[in-house]
């Protein structure tokens, strides 16, 4: 690890506003920071350091704090809590860094955190080139709120999900560069994060050179195209990585029925890992399809594996009336609610898509399922999946319950990390 500063490139970045952000900084440390006190009965969660201040736990906000600027939070006793920085335009009004009253959010602060998450890979990873993709700082987990930072091969993929991490952006990369030394770094967003921080923000390569595309990586030995510039997320899915190779252990001489099949995570590694028959890959998107074709052909099994663009519904029904049977079905779906609102309609489409899985596995088949929705608890997945057992006549028993890579932790500060389930079932 170097402790120079990042050669001239960094002050050419795209996107990158270095004379705002140091007269922001200069601006924020001439006068003290702004003062937010809680309402009574709202402090509990911050004093066991849950790191998102909602709007309506607060009272009142003194001090005319702007966008992203740090503000100390106070309970509504007047005891402090914590430093954060603040966001008028967000419903989560405040997010929570610092604990410690004599640890102010600067440079300092984000070097520790940024050094410790880096650190945490090392041990993870060290100089095993057999995964050369991983997420490399979690955002809350990491206690990072609001950065998600994913590494693939020598480039860097960045996610700015607070206003406030983003007007610090130049800070961040610099850091970056410092610990990482990477090739590049590309900014990606997503649509609804720029909607509820009010951040104007466009994807775009940040430092250095941009990624080739595609770019592939290396998953516990198994080959991968991805995409930075236009692949889902930062670039792909990295936190079933482990899981895929969970599963391959089942799958031997297997018909396996894998849908929302992405770019081929689940049935490539069923092919190569556990030496199933053959691979069904059902996907609404013709790129994916024909991103997984050639990962199948660069991983040497595009002989067993086979692929269909449909909607996954109207594919599970018409496999479903035409008598089809698997050994093991996949369903890996993207995130079907953002809002509490939606979890309602979103159980109701999970437990529609595991009625029909289960409608084309065969007695004593393995149906991977799996939910990427945060709001789901495992209590409600759990539910859905013993409804369906009643309704279906079929017997499911749970053998395996797992989450993301062990790249992606979870704060026990923050349970709303813990988004990722994935439950290996037994059908008979």
């Amino acid at each position: 690890m170097s402790d120079s500063r990042p050669d001239g490139q960094l002050e050419e970045m795209s996107g990158i506003t270095s004379s705002n952000e140091q007269a922001t900084a200069a601006s924020s440390s001439a006068r003290m920071p702004a003062v937010v006190n809680l309402k009574p009965r709202h402090a509990l969660p911050f004093f066991k350091r849950h790191p998102w201040v909602f709007a309506g736990a607060i009272r009142t906000v003194r001090g005319n704090p702007q966008a992203g600027d740090e503000v100390v939070l106070y309970s509504h006793e007047g005891e402090f809590i914590a430093h954060g920085l603040f966001n008028p335009n967000s419903q989560i009004r405040v997010r929570l860094y610092s604990w410690n009253e004599q640890t102010p959010i600067d440079r300092e602060f984000w070097k520790a955190r940024i050094q410790s998450a880096v650190q945490l890979r090392a041990s993870l990873f060290g100089a095993n080139n057999d995964v050369t993709a991983y997420r490399l700082i979690n955002s809350e987990a990491d206690g990072l709120s609001g950065l998600t930072v994913d590494r693939y091969d020598r480039w860097l993929s960045v996610q700015f999900t607070s206003f406030a991490i983003a007007q610090r952006q130049t800070q961040i990369i610099e850091l970056l560069c410092e610990f990482i030394q990477p090739a590049g770094i590309v900014l990606r967003t997503e649509k609804g994060t720029l909607d509820a921080e009010g951040l104007e923000i466009t994807d775009g390569l940040l430092f250095g050179e941009p990624p080739p595309r595609p770019l592939v990586v290396v998953e516990h030995g198994l080959k991968w195209e991805v995409d930075l510039t236009e692949g889902h997320k930062t670039g792909g899915y990295l936190d079933q990585r482990d899981n895929h190779r969970a599963l391959a252990q089942y799958v031997k001489g297997h018909r396996v029925l894998d849908v929302f099949c992405y770019t081929g995570g689940f049935g490539i590694g069923a092919l190569v890992w556990g030496n199933a028959a053959e691979v069904l890959a059902i996907d609404s998107s013709e790129p994916a399809l024909a991103t997984a074709l050639r990962n199948a052909e660069l991983n040497g099994i595009s002989g067993r594996w086979r692929s269909e663009k449909a909607d996954a519904f109207k594919a599970l029904e018409s496999l479903r009336d035409a008598g089809e049977v698997f050994d093991t079905v996949v369903l890996d779906p993207p995130k079907l609610t953002r809002t509490r609102a939606a979890l309602p309609q979103a159980m109701r489409a999970y437990h529609s898509l595991n009625r029909l899985a289960v409608s084309v596995l065969k007695p004593g088949g393995f149906l991977a399922t799996c939910c990427c929705s945060g709001l789901v608890s495992h209590e409600d997945f759990e539910q859905m999946l013993a409804d369906v057992a009643i309704q279906s006549g079929r017997d499911i028993r749970i053998v395996d319950v797992r989450g993301a890579a062990a790249d992606h932790p979870v704060s026990p500060f923050c349970p709303e990390n813990d988004y990722l389930k994935y439950y290996l079932c037994y059908v008979a």
